[in-house]
């Protein structure tokens, strides 16, 4: 099989995973896109996590989170890109991937990527690049990961 290399651009709200990277060619080739919607603290908190009742004694108090609500929502996103990855993966689609996230994303998939696509992970880059047109990411992604070797 032909080396296949595929690219994941992601930040927080956004993924854009772009198939098939070739060294000094950047045709339009449909992109894998994956959105969520974005929303800070303030958001997440008006959704409040409930009340429960007191084990001993009457009344009730506020049920506090039991983790950072922000993180939570970034990680499942980073749980839904992976997935998408690793079925294409599991299909064949692509021999090797490139990552290219701002840091903390970048961190997240690090911890959790499978070890198979681990594996193929030939470059990586701890940047937001998804202010790009789609033609310029191609470009700056090729050039990027064919400067790695």
């Amino acid at each position: 099989m032909a080396d296949i290399v595929w690219a994941l651009v992601m930040n927080s709200t956004q993924a854009r995973i772009i198939k098939g990277i070739a060294k000094g060619t950047f045709p339009d080739v449909p992109e894998l896109v994956l959105e969520t919607e974005h929303k800070d603290l303030g958001q997440i908190m008006s959704d409040k996590p409930g009340r429960s009742f007191a084990s001993v004694g009457p009344g009730r108090s506020a049920m506090e989170y039991a983790s950072d609500p922000v993180k939570e929502a970034k990680r499942a996103f980073v749980a839904q890109a992976i997935e998408l990855l690793h079925q294409h993966f599991m299909k064949h689609s692509f021999t090797h991937l490139a990552i290219i996230a701002e840091p903390v994303i970048l961190g997240m998939l690090r911890e959790d990527l499978p070890a198979d696509l681990a594996a193929v992970v030939i470059a990586e880059m701890p940047k937001n690049l998804l202010h790009e047109r789609p033609q310029a990411l191609r470009r700056i992604v090729s050039e990027f990961v064919f400067a790695q070797g």
